[in-house]
């Protein structure tokens, strides 16, 4: 069956805030305008995305969930659903997923997806949960995608969904806005950076799941051998004066530059030598996909899908999670091995172009959209 009627697909997330989920939501959005009516529902709060997707005109409910299980939520949900006569119900993550699925069970109409993108660390589930899933959630799904095989994985052996149906859809970014700085000292005068220093790059928000404690006593510990050499910390969060605090106990608050949310982030990426991510666990995180486009050499612990993304000794160098020495190594490497950081940066842009671009990660959504409503 065929139709030139656009789709009209419901986006379920806990709250449209600046992270991964959100930011393919809002992306998936802008480039299937006129072949989708999108509805965003957030379960918890509009959030920074949100609000800008409302200006922008687009339909937004949000449910104000209360603490522990909010059932109404699910009955609004299905009321909001039949009124705009969805043809897909997209849930991201597995809280979204939940009241999606319990939604179905009142108005069954549209297909259900669910995307996992992180696991929780650790990653654990109760019996409980997996024994619903298993018996009854996995069957209100009609399609389990996930953003790496780490995830996948997470869904199949941690929540108990058949690991045979579930597929994976990589995450992608828009590559063609990074890339090597033509002239990186005069870009770095114009961020207020100094031209003739090199600059370790960290991109994240302050939550204890990146790990940042581990980044800065790495990083202090190769200081003594890294002269000249200085720490970008993008982004904010709860833990942002108790980052701040450390590098002080830690005697580099002169080599730790805290800046906070920025938009400039492609600029940043290229004023920058080598990209750094110390999470305890992570999927597939868009800023090292980023940081491989622009062609910084990444340091990376060897947790979930950054192996999948960042090959040892190809595309980076990883590391345990919680390794402080091992950090401190991978840093002195690269800024002593610059042939080798060279080729590893090089060998992660041509990797980024070839697998993680985002208009094939939209498209593959899309399709998904189409194979399961029965259009061509």
């Amino acid at each position: 069956m065929t139709s030139a009627r656009p789709l009209r697909v419901g986006f379920v997330l806990h709250v449209m805030q600046v992270a991964g989920a959100e930011v393919l939501t809002r992306e998936m959005v802008r480039r299937l305008a006129g072949r989708v009516v999108p509805t965003i529902f957030c379960l918890d709060a509009v959030g920074r995305i949100g609000e800008e997707m409302v200006r922008a005109g687009v339909d937004l409910v949000c449910f104000d969930r209360k603490p522990g299980r909010d059932w109404g939520v699910s009955r609004r949900m299905a009321r909001a659903v039949r009124a705009r006569r969805l043809d897909v119900v997209h849930a991201h993550q597995y809280s979204p997923f939940f009241y999606a699925a319990l939604a179905k069970l009142l108005c069954p109409r549209p297909k259900l997806v669910l995307t996992e993108h992180g696991r929780h660390y650790p990653d654990a589930v109760s019996p409980v949960r997996r024994a619903v899933n298993r018996l009854a959630l996995d069957r209100l799904a009609d399609a389990v995608t996930a953003c790496c095989h780490f995830s996948a994985g997470g869904l199949s052996k941690a929540d108990g969904f058949a690991g045979g149906r579930i597929e994976v859809i990589e995450n992608g970014i828009e590559v063609d806005r990074y890339g090597p700085a033509a002239d990186k000292p005069g870009l770095r005068q114009a961020l207020g950076l100094e031209p003739d220093r090199k600059y370790v790059i960290h991109v994240a928000r302050h939550h204890p799941v990146k790990d940042q404690p581990t980044l800065l006593r790495g990083f202090a510990a190769a200081v003594p051998g890294l002269p000249g050499t200085d720490l970008l910390m993008v982004g904010d969060g709860p833990l942002r004066a108790e980052l701040e605090n450390l590098a002080v106990e830690l005697r580099i608050p002169d080599r730790v530059k805290f800046l906070g949310i920025r938009s400039d982030i492609p600029d940043l990426m290229r004023a920058a030598d080598v990209f750094a991510l110390t999470s305890l666990s992570e999927a597939a995180s868009l800023t090292l996909l980023e940081a491989m486009a622009t062609g910084l050499p990444a340091v990376v612990t060897a947790v979930g899908g950054n192996g999948e993304i960042v090959r040892h000794e190809r595309e980076g160098l990883l590391f345990p999670r919680g390794d402080v020495a091992g950090c401190a190594a991978a840093f002195r490497r690269l800024f002593r091995e610059r042939e080798l950081a060279a080729k590893l940066g090089a060998a992660g842009r041509a990797r980024a172009r070839e697998r993680y671009r985002l208009d094939r990660t939209v498209e593959e959504y899309y399709r998904l959209y189409c194979r399961l409503t029965g259009r061509a």
